[in-house]
């Protein structure tokens, strides 16, 4: 299944109580795929995926690839802080019906360069999924840099990178790479308009949670190589990323989802969005509600 376009990474909607909500995951999961988006990630960094039984993964990942039935790829947040767990967390993911996995680099560790190609060739090796790298390097401490990126490239299971680096300079270098058996995913909402402007092939998306149909219109723009428009509509959403950055991520963008019916909550030591943050995202869902209106209007490319 083709990796491009709008994809999101999921939050995983909690109860009152803590519990899994899996009426709110399903409705989700719908909203997304009603609102074009064109690809899935289950329990990523966004979906709070640390704070996740391994019977809570399974079942959001079985319920993603029901719901879904093949209209998009799943992709399974499968990164550990080792190599041997990295590749016992993909074939979970796997056993579960997931189609990709998506392994950031090893939190903590701080691996080498070679380490990190060592890793990532055992987790492809081992793991039973094609893998897509994962670039974060201010929540994991180590980045994987566009040289080491080339050493990886050619394995037949290693098959994208996100790459969540805003500058410019670091998506030209990844871009280089870029071929039909690779995707160029930006994974950063500020910048990927001007990362698929550049030839990028989507955007895995914090945003698009709560924004759809809006974040699916601003992949479609950019990647048909429309300037003028992308640059209007990315202006649109412009103070949903600021907002999406106040707090550390999910905590702002469930915050919208809560005032959307979706869920009520992190799980500690996350602590839900603070109260002097409120009044503004009482605010910006009455806005989104508006650009998803909008946005529902227009035509999806082909």
């Amino acid at each position: 299944m083709s990796l491009s376009g709008s994809i999101t990474a999921l939050a995983t909607p909690f109860s009152g109580g803590g519990a899994l909500d899996l009426d709110a995951w399903r409705a989700l999961l719908k909203q997304q795929l009603r609102g074009g988006s064109q690809g899935l990630v289950v329990a990523g960094s966004t979906g709070e995926a640390a704070a996740l039984s391994d019977e809570e993964y399974l079942t959001l990942i079985r319920e993603a690839v029901q719901v879904a039935d093949r209209a998009v790829p799943i992709l399974a947040g499968t990164g550990q802080m080792n190599t041997a767990k990295t590749i016992a967390q993909t074939r979970l993911a796997a056993s579960a019906g997931a189609q990709f996995a998506l392994a950031v680099t090893p939190p903590y560790v701080r691996a080498t360069q070679a380490g990190l190609i060592a890793h990532f060739r055992a987790v492809a090796d081992q793991g039973g999924l094609p893998v897509v790298l994962y670039n974060v390097p201010a929540r994991t401490g180590c980045d994987l840099l566009p040289d080491t990126v080339a050493e990886l490239v050619g394995h037949p299971q290693i098959v994208g990178i996100k790459e969540a680096r805003s500058e410019p300079e670091r998506m030209t270098a990844l871009l280089a790479l870029r071929g039909p058996a690779f995707a160029v995913l930006s994974g950063d909402d500020g910048s990927a308009s001007r990362a698929m402007l550049a030839g990028a092939d989507g955007l895995i998306s914090v945003g698009s949670n709560a924004l759809p149909a809006a974040f699916r219109r601003l992949c479609d723009l950019s990647r048909q190589g429309d300037v003028a428009a992308a640059t209007r509509w990315d202006a649109k959403l412009a103070e949903f990323y600021a907002f999406l950055g106040v707090e550390p991520n999910p905590i702002p963008v469930k915050a919208l989802l809560q005032r959307l019916g979706l869920g009520q909550g992190v799980r500690l030591p996350l602590l839900p969005l603070s109260a002097g943050h409120a009044d503004l995202a009482d605010r910006l869902v009455v806005e989104l509600a508006q650009l998803e209106e909008q946005s529902s209007r227009e035509p999806l490319a082909a």
